[in-house]
């Protein structure tokens, strides 16, 4: 397993696992981030992201993708 800050432009994980905040994890799961969901790195940036799940994009900040385990 490894962080989602780690994977790289292009790439199409799937979440094994999340934790943080419950307010930020709730944000997550209400645009389909989510433990097994698929989502799709756009953009990573020295960890800060650009993530896509079910056709939404979302920015991810790097303390948050370190946070999500793929």
């Amino acid at each position: 397993m490894r962080n989602l800050s780690a994977q790289t432009a292009g790439n199409a994980c799937t979440i094994k696992w999340m934790f943080g905040a419950p307010e930020i994890l709730n944000f997550l799961r209400e645009g389909h981030i989510e433990e097994g969901s698929t989502i799709k790195v756009i953009q990573n940036f020295c960890g800060n992201m650009i993530v896509s799940a079910q056709g939404r994009q979302f920015a991810v900040s790097k303390d948050i993708a370190d946070r999500i385990k793929v």
